[in-house]
Parts: C-alpha cells; structure tokens; sequence
C-alpha cells in the first residue's frame, strides 16, 4: 500500500500473502490519506520477494498493476532499449510491473510538459504493439494505477475494472462506522477504483481500451486509447 500526504508518499509492504498474520488489515485501518494505492498480488511474473512486491515507486510517483506482459522475456529488451542507463539501473526486482514504472519515468523525463495521461496512452500503445508483433494471440494485461500525491492516472487493458464514485459519507458495511476524517462543512467526494465491487454501492465498470483520471472534483474522466474522446461519468 501507499498513501499520500501532500506528495510525501508512506509504503507498506510485504512480501508474503495478505491472509498471513495482521499486518496488512491493521495497516489498512491506520491510514487516512486523500489518495491510497493497495494492492494484492498473485504473482505472475516474478518471484514473490519484497523487491518484487507493489507498490513501485520513483521519484514520488507510485504504480500498481494487475495483469501481465506477455512474452516478457523477448519484450524485455525493447523496452529497456528504451530507458537511459539510470532507469536501467533503478530496475531491482524482475516483474513487469516495475519495468513498466520506469518505462513511464522515461518518457516523462522526455517529455515534462506533455499530460501525463497522455504519455501512459502513449506508452501501452508501444507495448500492445510490442506484444502484437511477438504473438499476436497473446493477451496482455495492463490495469495500471499511477499517481504522484497530485494526479491520479489509470488504464483498463484485458483485465476487469470497476469503479464507484461516491458523494457523502458512507458507513463501513462491516463495522457500521465511517472510516473518514472529514470536516462536515465541506462536501465529501471519493472515487473508488477495484478489480472487482467491493461494496453494495453502485459500481460500474470501466470499459476494456481505457485510459482515465481523477480531477480535482474527484470524477473519474474516461477516454478509448489514442482516439482522444474524452468521456465523464458523472
């Protein structure tokens, strides 16, 4: 997990499954933060060590990801053609996820004044094409969730995405009480993004060949890959 407070980001993580011991529930229930990042891995690439564990962070942004590249192994050397020797070197564990933070790094270091949303198109453009001319059967799995504490940036490629927006407070189903530090005179606002719903509320999906934002209203912005038509959900 990853919270922000301002754009100081504070990481839990652990290598072992979630459902071993209490760290990870009693981690939950400390954190307050105005954007939180969690994620729990199946490992699918990668051995399952802390180097290899989400969230991935550099240089104050902070990524998760569900979903896998295929092919890794021949795709692995285009995309690090791609990085200058010290994203090279930032590289410490063997997952796709990781290389793909650093992959998204490079480009923002090329390109500092282009929206970030539109370089994270921009770049699962590049590994879609990638995979397509390795295998094009193979299916590729880009649900990636990117902020730096300011922005919040996502995508929805082969793997299922859901999506609440929520305007009021709302009690916990399990417990009854709300776990939010709010103050009652202003409007509270919050946008809740899984793999799967995690509540009674009414979810969505996200459409599969998306990319999104959160703006500063917290309504999630939706668009297709590459095409520019920006949708709003609410």
């Amino acid at each position: 997990m990853v919270s922000f407070d301002g754009r100081v980001p504070h990481v839990e993580r652990q290598a072992w499954a979630a459902y071993h011991g209490e760290h990870f529930r009693r981690a939950a229930g400390r954190i307050y933060a105005k954007q939180v990042l969690a994620h729990v891995r199946r490992a699918t690439v990668g051995e399952p060590t802390l180097a290899n564990t989400h969230p991935f962070l550099d240089g104050g942004w902070a990524l998760i990801h569900n979903g896998t590249i295929p092919n890794l192994d021949r795709v692995r050397p285009l995309l690090l053609a791609q990085l200058p020797e010290h994203r090279r070197a930032a590289i410490t564990g063997d997952t796709d996820s990781e290389h793909v933070l650093q992959l998204l790094r490079a480009m923002q270091d090329r390109q500092p004044a282009r929206p970030s949303l539109d370089i994270l198109d921009a770049m699962i453009g590049m590994i879609a094409r990638w995979c397509h001319e390795i295998d094009p059967s193979a299916r590729l799995g880009l649900n990636l969730l990117v902020t730096d504490g300011r922005q919040m940036i996502g995508s929805c490629l082969g793997r299922p995405l859901h999506f609440v927006e929520r305007r009021g407070v709302h009690d916990c189903e399990i417990c009854g009480f709300p776990h939010i530090h709010h103050k009652p005179r202003h409007a509270y606002r919050a946008v809740v993004i899984a793999s799967e719903p995690i509540s009674h509320e009414e979810w969505h999906e996200v459409p599969d060949g998306s990319v999104y934002r959160i703006d500063p209203d917290y309504r999630l912005e939706l668009r297709s890959f590459a095409l520019g038509n920006e949708r709003s959900s609410g």
